[in-house]
């Protein structure tokens, strides 16, 4: 207990020097060039996007949560009390947005370690790196790099519960598929189906209507669906 009045009593302690905090001026500088260079960082993000669900709103946010994150550390800097009000206000915040892919996250962070870093006041620091990751990111984009030498695919099926899903597919598999792995198995129609999800990479050569056939035949002309899984699309 009185760990905690002591920190109440250092945060609330107003006998300590003031800081009057930055001049209008500079707020006015590092307001101007955190947009600046979290403009940059949207027109990056649009410009390396390769899904399918690009987002106007999203690329809006991360400019304004770079440009008043700049706003939120020159405020809290040198005010352990304003800090503390901080924490607790950013601990109550949720990214209501589903990100599409995991780079939007990183998208986020940069855009939030741009704004800090010109909170903090470390213009020079903030330029330079921003500037070597905006290259990074345009370096292993425009060059693809780490992507698969060969598209996979996600497949779902239903079948019938008298159908032995764990033999029937095999002879196409083999005949279709380089690897093949069951991810999930699912009860449908009120437990009258089986939904089977897999994971694949097709052989090189084959036509993808071809393996469809003979699928849509081995299931009994139920549902089946083939979808790439090499930029990230919906499953």
């Amino acid at each position: 207990m009185e760990h905690v009045l002591a920190t109440f009593e250092f945060l609330t302690d107003n006998s300590g020097p003031k800081s009057d905090g930055p001049p209008p001026v500079e707020v006015l500088g590092a307001m101007t060039l955190s947009f600046f260079l979290n403009m940059i960082i949207g027109l990056l993000y649009k410009s390396t996007y390769k899904g399918t669900r690009y987002s106007q709103d999203y690329v809006h946010t991360l400019v304004i949560i770079g440009t008043v994150t700049t706003i939120l550390i020159m405020v809290v800097n040198g005010s352990p009390a304003v800090a503390f009000g901080a924490f607790a206000a950013f601990s109550m915040i949720r990214f209501r947005r589903n990100l599409g892919q995991s780079r939007d996250l990183a998208f986020v962070f940069f855009a939030m370690a741009t704004g800090m870093g010109i909170g903090a006041q470390q213009y020079t620091i903030v330029a330079i790196t921003t500037i070597i990751v905006v290259l990074a990111i345009l370096f292993i984009s425009k060059r693809d790099a780490f992507a698969p030498n060969r598209a996979s695919h996600q497949l779902r099926i239903r079948v019938n519960n008298d159908v032995d899903y764990s033999k029937a597919f095999n002879d196409i598999f083999d005949k279709f598929t380089d690897a093949i792995e069951m991810i999930s198995v699912e009860s449908v129609q009120a437990g009258m189906m089986s939904e089977l999800r897999f994971g694949l990479v097709l052989k090189e050569g084959i036509h993808v209507s071809d393996f469809m056939e003979e699928i849509q035949i081995a299931c009994g002309n139920n549902r089946a669906i083939l979808t790439s899984t090499s930029r990230d699309l919906d499953m």
